[in-house]
């Protein structure tokens, strides 16, 4: 099956790899830049005689989890990682930040219509769960209780750390549950959080090209804040190359999907420090989901559950009585090194084959979690999509590379906004013929959408996977929402606004990563670009005139007329009609790829009409504008459109963002397309 890109690249190299390497030679191998491979290769060598035995020791307050490669030292009962050694590094993580905020998990929750409150998650027992010169296990349970009470979130969690024999780096996962009769709350958000040392780390990577020097969190603070916290003007950092550029966390996030691998290089030992995710099962929303990944502190996160680029709609929500039970990760924190001699980037390209090695292991043999499946006890599920659209083709069509996934039953579409269970997602191929491996046991439904066709497709039954299930499913029709033929059509139905225009940044406003860069986008400020080409007018777009890609902006903002005051905008789309049907119904589809507090109208040749035909009403919580994604929440809509109000020969259709309190109040258009009332 087709995956994403990067997982597809690591799943070459991991055949390569094993093919070099069979596994009987050794079942933790590293592989690495050549010279460290060497080395790596002899303490392998070594363990297999005994010399570098897992084992743990107990040190004051902390307990240390040894392999001879990586110490990992974890503060007891609470089960923070307050050390990392590695290769001669008395500590990765930063030394100048209190011991328990150098690496931890937290979570975001809040009483229903009260303030949201940070739970440090802090264990309250400490156990080994197993200890073997093979392996280590430990765990750190916090416990909730109702004389608890709100002083942290109602739900259990057993936080788990695994150190296995010659392996550079360590794992951990954790399972949380909440029991029967427990009280109504909501969480909005549960990560991983390391700060690795400030002096040595100042290289981070989040894909082949998104790498960059980052500026340090004295850059900073000692910045020019803009118009919101996280964006900063550096006006005076320690290095010189940064000064003038903008940096902000949320230029570094990353779709789910292809949010694999991403960390930090010291240059100075050459050293890596990465976050490694193998799976994207135990993640919220779909594929698509866009999260953050590593940035300027230094600081590398694993997001697991997160309201980012969608809003509330993406929130674990939990009824009052309702049980729940949900394993996070593992994930795996690897280190590397390489010599002074070697390129420092060459850790980037060594951490992707170690990806490779992760995700052909998955899922993991060693979590000694009941809660944690292996491949025996996880089913499959195959099958084919084909596409029935009459106004293309009087012929089935194959669903090429269709997405399709698993994921609790819900309504078409649901798997967007789903957060509480799990979700398994692949890639068909050319065929529409698709594989889904290593799905936990439970009920399902089936799941698609195709890129190029508007729409969600949904499997008509339950899917239910027990241990060994392989579900072959007979093949399925969707049927793409269409009332009639295209009369004409603006963008590519891809769930994104990256094929529409996307202007450069102002000059003082920019990050140099992204100047050429695919993903521009990514840039700050883009938004007020907008008032800047159309400081008085709005927007036109003469079909079978204009190109989309050049005269179609990117994003439908607010108007800033100074003084902190803003105005709905209205864009105007014109076209001809050579005749009109007027005893039928017309259909827009409107496919938007971001909504953040908005409210899109739209009128028929009458601009100024009270009513207008169609209106989305208040929309959105996305805020994918100001976080410079190019996507957040799917939104369709069909709007029927009388053919009374067509003109033969000129017409105009009018597009009113109606909210404009402030500058992020928006929406990204993914299609936009008129339909002529059906063929009888």
């Amino acid at each position: 099956m087709k995956q994403w890109g990067l997982a597809l690249w690591c799943t070459a190299m991991a055949a390569a790899f094993f093919f070099l390497f069979p596994l009987h030679h050794t079942t933790n191998r590293i592989p690495t830049t050549p010279l460290s491979r060497r080395n790596l290769m002899d303490m392998n060598i070594n363990n297999s005689s005994g010399q570098f035995k897992v084992r743990l020791q107990r040190s004051g307050g902390n307990v240390v989890m040894d392999n001879g490669i990586v110490q990992v030292t974890l503060s007891t009962p609470d089960g923070d990682v307050v050390g990392l050694s590695y290769n001669g590094i008395d500590n990765i993580l930063d030394t100048k930040t209190e011991a328990p905020n150098r690496g931890y998990w937290d979570a975001v929750w809040n009483n229903p219509n009260e303030h949201i409150n940070t739970d440090r998650l802090l264990g309250t027992t400490f156990k080994v769960i197993v200890s073997t010169d093979e392996q280590l296990e430990i765990s750190f349970v916090k416990t909730w209780s109702v004389a608890v009470g709100n002083k942290n979130a109602p739900v259990n969690v057993d936080k788990r750390f695994v150190l296995l024999r010659g392996s550079s780096g360590f794992y951990t996962y954790a399972v949380f549950e909440r029991l029967t009769g427990w009280p109504e709350i909501e969480m909005d958000q549960v990560r991983i959080v390391f700060r690795p040392q400030k002096k040595m780390f100042d290289y981070m990577a989040v894909s082949d090209s998104r790498q960059r020097v980052m500026p340090t969190m004295d850059d900073r603070n000692n910045g020019d804040p803009l118009a919101y916290p996280e964006a900063v003007l550096l006006t005076n950092p320690a290095n010189e190359k940064l000064r003038g550029e903008v940096d902000d966390k949320y230029m570094y996030s990353i779709e789910d999907k292809d949010n694999l691998v991403h960390g930090w290089i010291s240059r100075n030992p050459p050293t890596g420090f990465w976050m490694i995710t193998p799976s994207d099962e135990f993640r919220v929303a779909g594929p698509f989901k866009q999260d953050l990944t590593s940035h300027a502190g230094p600081i590398t996160l694993s997001m697991f559950v997160s309201t980012h680029y969608a809003g509330t709609d993406v929130g674990m929500k939990f009824a009052e009585g309702e049980p729940w039970k949900k394993v996070f990760g593992p994930v795996f924190v690897y280190l590397n090194s390489a010599s002074p001699k070697e390129d420092y980037r060459s850790l980037w390209q060594d951490a992707k084959q170690q990806l490779a090695t992760e995700i052909s292991k998955w899922p993991y043999t060693f979590p000694q979690s009941e809660d944690f499946p292996s491949s025996a006890q996880r089913g499959s599920v195959a099958g084919r999509l084909l596409i029935r659209d009459g106004s293309i083709s009087d012929r089935l069509l194959r669903a090429s590379n269709a997405f399709v996934g698993l994921a609790l039953p819900g309504p078409v579409g649901s798997w967007q906004r789903e957060s509480k269970g799990y979700q398994f997602w692949t890639q068909a191929d050319s065929h529409g013929s698709f594989l889904i491996n290593n799905v936990r046991e439970g009920v399902y439904n089936l799941y698609a959408f195709v890129p190029g066709f508007i729409g969600d497709y949904k499997y008509e039954g339950n899917i239910t996977i027990k241990a060994g299930s392989k579900i072959k499913l007979d093949e399925m029709v969707f049927d793409p929402p269409r009332q009639g033929p295209t009369i004409w059509e603006i963008g590519i139905p891809d769930r994104t606004a990256a094929e529409f225009y996307v202007p450069d940044p102002f000059p003082t406003l920019m990050n140099k990563l992204y100047i050429d860069h695919d993903d521009k986008f990514r840039q700050y400020g883009l938004w007020e670009r907008y008032a800047a080409m159309y400081p008085n007018n709005d927007l036109v777009f003469s079909v079978g005139v204009d190109n989309y890609t050049q005269d179609w902006f990117y994003a439908h903002v607010t108007r800033d007329v100074g003084n902190q005051t803003y105005e709905a905008t209205t864009w105007e789309v014109r076209f001809s009609l050579q005749s009109v049907n007027q005893t039928a119904n017309y259909t827009l589809q409107i496919a938007l790829a971001s909504a953040a507090d908005c409210e899109l109208q739209v009128r028929l040749n009458d601009k100024t009409s009270s009513q207008p035909g169609f209106t989305t009403g208040r929309i959105g919580r996305d805020n994918a504008i100001a976080r410079h994604g190019i996507h957040g929440l799917y939104w369709l809509y069909s709007a029927p459109f009388p053919g009374t109000q067509f003109l033969k020969g000129n017409n105009s259709m009018y597009f009113t963002q109606a909210r404009s309190k402030g500058p992020f109040q928006g929406l990204m258009y993914d299609y936009v397309r008129l339909e002529a009332p059906p063929r009888t």
